[in-house]
């Protein structure tokens, strides 16, 4: 169960509130930790869609994604969140939008670039819901070249210019992409960093199948096999870009060269000189500290709990800090000293250990170098159980991210409202933790060797945390996934957590209600503050912005309105104490169109089912448009501990899913179980947005 705090409402999360104002706090001793009180939980966004990844703007503007598409955009002037761009992705397991990042000279000399990476459309195979027993966008596991052609796609990294408050998507120019297998899962993330020079660093994920190799290394020759169940041909691969940091230098009109200084010299035959780091397996989350001009990176763990004399290690979660290139292992070793062995998946017998200090890549799908760099050694390595060596960061799944450096600015601590967070850590990378739910702080001395771990505000709730960023007010913005399985989960959210240790003053606690939230135009709306109030006692001023501009509408605490045009309003509410601290909350009104119900007949919850099943699917729609079958979705995801992979997906509002057996996986101990998740997308109407709406079971096997 999830540790909660006394206070949760919408609006704010606080630590440790009192009724009266605390007395002003002087900046706490390098040598000692704040207090938790010091600290202040302040939700931005709680309807954030799938989120994926943020960024904070100089003026303190946030960007965040949805894999779906869409980009967000939080304005603290307003409060208000409101859609900056959507694109059109595939989406396909675990393909969609990625990533967001911004320029490193954002908002100087006219530089108002906004980069992406994202799955393009393409012409990629999709479900063909006419056929509901047989799903067209699912890649065959045997085949031929050519079976396996239609399939291939790149995910693509772009820039775009942010104008105003949307993303111009004309202006994009496209810098590179990288190939990948469609139609099959997984581990297609990636994430975006600079360094001090303007080098541009990207994660790539080993683009692999993890479920046919029991957990252990995915190195599956056998012909006719989609070479997708084979991570030699990425992650090992010296001339392939998956699997990899790149590192590389964006151009002035789009495209790129490559720097000095990455791991192959450029024109090393077979190579890729883009390749920083390589022999990763999915490097989810990458964070750079331009100070040190150290790389942080997190590496996921394959799902094997324990070690197994035929096949290698148990699953291993990584964390690393480079400052230079290196080969990193994946999948012939988890670290220099713990190798798999060289499996033979067509007669299922185990080979020798890979050399650690001098892996070979004999696959028959590796097209680069067959002789590979020496594995590197990471700073942390821990699996599902208590690290021995590293107890701090305790058991449970395995979900390494690598968060932030904080950088002390005294200008962030001072004058009216300061945000930004106590020298204490100053210089520790923030290491967090999907599935454990916590944020650590690393300690490194100067040769970025680790001395310390210790809790980050172990009382807040880090409800799966997808991405954390230090803002230019040394805040820290958090975006939280939630629990549940690719769509918008209860818990998700946009949050931003101050440092109030400086004065002590809180920020508001927002509340917002209306009469009704959806009709036809006109429609008058009785709005509610009923709840709001402010820990310190302070008397509040009201705003609200109730229709699509950044004009107030009403400073009233309960105004009406009348919606006299069609269109989806996020009606918000943004409250400021007599001191300036400001919170926002909104609720949503629809003018003229309904969103979506939908339900899965079936399957239903507590149906029985065993892994390997063909499971009958039926889906309900109702809506106040006609309904489109072909415009309902229906995702497979295989669900593990607290996360899970997306293995298929089928358009029609009935058809049928196999449910894919997990190799190497008990029902009975691995906390395994079959998630469907729903969704239809009406087509809008007269002018109007489409709406969405969704629905997810949980199935348990009976094994």
């Amino acid at each position: 169960m999830k540790r909660r705090l006394t206070l949760a409402v919408a609006g704010l999360t606080a630590i440790a509130l009192t009724a009266t104002p605390t007395p002003t706090m002087a900046a706490p001793a390098p040598t000692s930790a704040p207090p938790e009180s010091a600290f202040q939980k302040v939700t931005l966004n709680d309807r954030p869609g799938e989120p994926m990844d943020l960024a904070v703007l100089p003026d303190r503007r946030v960007l965040h994604v949805t894999r779906a598409g869409q980009v967000w955009l939080h304005n603290p002037a307003t409060g208000r969140n409101t859609i900056a761009a959507t694109l059109d992705v595939y989406q396909h397991d675990e393909e969609g939008l990625q990533n967001v990042a911004i320029d490193p000279g954002f908002g100087k000399g006219g530089n108002n670039w906004v980069y992406l990476y994202y799955s393009p459309p393409m012409d990629t195979p999709v479900d063909d819901p006419s056929t509901p027993d047989v799903n067209e966008g699912d890649a065959p596991a045997w085949g031929t070249e050519e079976d396996f052609a239609p399939f291939r796609g790149v995910i693509r990294l772009s820039r775009f210019r942010l104008v105003k408050d949307k993303l111009d998507l004309r202006s994009e120019q496209q810098i590179i992409d990288v190939p990948v297998d469609r139609g099959i899962c997984c581990h297609v993330g990636g994430d975006i960093v600079f360094d001090g020079k303007g080098n541009l660093y990207l994660s790539t994920g080993d683009d692999s199948n993890p479920f046919e190799s029991g957990g252990y290394a995915p190195i599956d020759e056998r012909p006719g096999r989609h070479p997708a169940y084979d991570a030699q041909r990425s992650s090992a691969n010296t001339n392939d870009l998956r699997g990899k940091i790149l590192r590389i230098k964006v151009g002035a009109k789009g495209g790129y060269t490559v720097p000095k200084g990455n791991l192959f010299k450029k024109g090393t035959p077979n190579t890729r000189p883009e390749i920083y780091l390589m022999g990763l397996r999915n490097p989810f989350r990458i964070e750079l500290d331009r100070t040190s001009d150290t790389l942080f990176v997190g590496d996921y763990s394959p799902d094997a709990r324990q070690p197994n004399p035929d096949r290698g290690p148990a699953g291993q979660g990584k964390w690393l800090a480079a400052r230079e290139p290196g080969n990193h292992g994946w999948p012939y070793c988890i670290t220099p000293d713990q190798p798999y062995l060289d499996y033979d998946f067509a007669t299922d017998q185990p080979g020798a250990p890979f050399n650690c200090a001098a892996p070979v890549n004999d696959s028959p799908h590796n097209t680069g170098l067959r002789n590979l760099p020496p594995v590197q050694q990471p700073q942390v390595w821990y699996d599902f159980g208590l690290s021995p060596q590293f107890p701090e960061l305790g058991t449970g799944g395995i979900g390494p991210m690598a968060g932030p450096a904080y950088r002390f600015d005294r200008s962030t601590t001072r004058g009216r409202n300061p945000s930004g967070w106590p020298a204490y850590y100053d210089g520790k990378p923030l290491f967090y933790e999907w599935t454990r739910d916590y944020v650590k702080a690393f300690e490194l001395d100067r040769r970025g060797e680790l001395r310390g771990i210790e809790s980050v505000l172990p009382s807040v709730v880090f409800d799966n945390p997808m991405d954390l960023e230090f803002g230019p007010d040394g805040a820290l913005y958090v975006l939280e996934y939630g629990d549940g399985y690719f769509s918008e989960n209860p818990d998700a959210q946009l949050a931003r957590v101050d440092h109030i240790g400086w004065d002590g003053n809180h920020s508001p606690v927002p509340q917002v209600s209306a009469t009704q939230t959806a009709g036809l135009a006109p429609l008058t709306v009785e709005f509610s503050s009923a709840g709001t109030a402010d820990p310190d006692g302070d008397r509040l001023r009201y705003e609200w912005y109730l229709d699509d501009d950044d004009k107030v509408d009403s400073r009233e605490a309960n105004p009406t309105f009348t919606y006299r045009r069609n269109g989806s309003y996020e009606a918000t509410l943004k409250v400021t104490d007599q001191k300036g601290r400001s919170a926002s909350a909104s609720v949503r009104v629809v003018v003229g169109n309904a969103t979506p119900v939908v339900e899965l007949v079936s399957p239903v919850v507590g149906q029985p089912f065993t892994f390997g099943d063909v499971v009958q699917f039926e889906v309900r729609v109702t809506d106040d448009q006609p309904v489109d079958c072909a415009r309902v979705s229906v995702t497979y995801i295989l669900g593990h501990d607290d996360h899970g992979h997306p293995i298929t997906t089928a358009n029609g509002c009935t058809g049928t899913i196999t449910t894919t057996v997990p190799s190497g996986h008990d029902p009975a101990t691995d906390n395994l179980s079959a998630v469907f998740v729903a969704s239809y997308t009406d087509p809008g109407d007269e002018g109007l947005p489409p709406l969405t709406g969704t629905t997810e079971v949980v199935l348990v096997p009976t094994q």
